[in-house]
This record gives structure tokens, sequence and C-alpha cells, in this order.
């Protein structure tokens, strides 16, 4: 097959990629450009393990062709905060025990953070129906809610 190059932003910083027309977005980060924290889960949309903000959007990326970013913004959870300073979301995930094995993480975290762009001050339905699109077998959802209202609500961490 024919590569194509696409350019776009990747968290916050101009990138060019070489990428075949049929090369998933999800693939190109974590194959092309070792951004492993976004997740493969499902493969078919589902479970939100491979949430990405595209334009400030939440997608999933195993649904998204590489090429369809070319022009555009994309953020993934290494965009998110850094090492020395984290995201205030990452942060409180930590605080409130929101972090089990860490495969959902990610696809949550980038959730909160479209749904806290969006609404600043979500009740705790609109926290929990938002994030529904993302499934995690490990802290039953409590812990997760608890730390986007504590980031909503400006309570410290």
């Amino acid at each position: 097959m024919n590569k194509e190059t696409i350019c776009f932003i990747l968290n916050g910083q101009k990138t060019e990629v070489d990428v075949e027309p049929t090369l998933l977005l999800v693939d190109m980060l974590r194959n092309n450009l070792s951004l492993t924290g976004t997740k493969l889960g499902c493969g078919e949309g589902d479970c939100g393990a491979c949430t990405v903000l595209l334009d400030g959007k939440m997608v999933n990326s195993c649904l998204i062709l590489a090429r369809q970013v070319d022009g555009h913004e994309v953020l993934t959870v290494e965009g998110l905060g850094t090492y020395d300073k984290l995201h205030p979301l990452q942060d409180a995930f930590i605080a409130e025990g929101a972090v089990q094995c860490g495969f959902c993480t990610p696809g949550m975290l980038l959730s909160a953070k479209a749904l806290l762009d969006e609404n600043p001050q979500p009740t705790r339905t609109q926290i929990a129906r938002h994030i529904s699109g993302n499934l995690c077998r490990c802290t039953g959802y409590a812990k997760i809610i608890n730390a986007i209202e504590k980031v909503a609500k400006g309570q410290p961490v």
C-alpha cells in the first residue's frame, strides 16, 4: 500500500507521520509513535480504553483511521500532564484510589477532561453518564466519579 504523510498536532507538538491508508489511530499512536497510554481493548468502540481527544472531543481511536487526524489536534494521556506536574484529574484519581489496574485509566482521564472542558461543574449523574462509555472492571466507578467530582468542585487533592 502507498503511504501518505499526515500532519497534525499531537499533545501540543506538530507531528508528521507516514501512514498506510488503513492504519487505525490507536495503532499509529501505540506502534508508530510509542504512546502506549492509549490502550486497545475491544477494537469495536465499546470499552473506551482507546479514548483520546480529537479537537477536544472524545473519540474511540480504534474506530478512527490515522489519516483522519490530518490537520487536527489529538490529545493522549501522555499530553495531559507531566511527571513533574500531573493534571488535577491525575492527582485526584491517585488520591481517591481511582487507579487500580490502570487499563481503563487513560481513557477515563480523557473522558473526564472532555466533560470538564464542556461542563466545569457537572452533577454526579452527569459524570456517571459521561463516563459510561468507559468500562472499568476494578473500581466499581464510585472512586472514579469521586475523583472527577473533586476536581469539578475545586477541592484540594
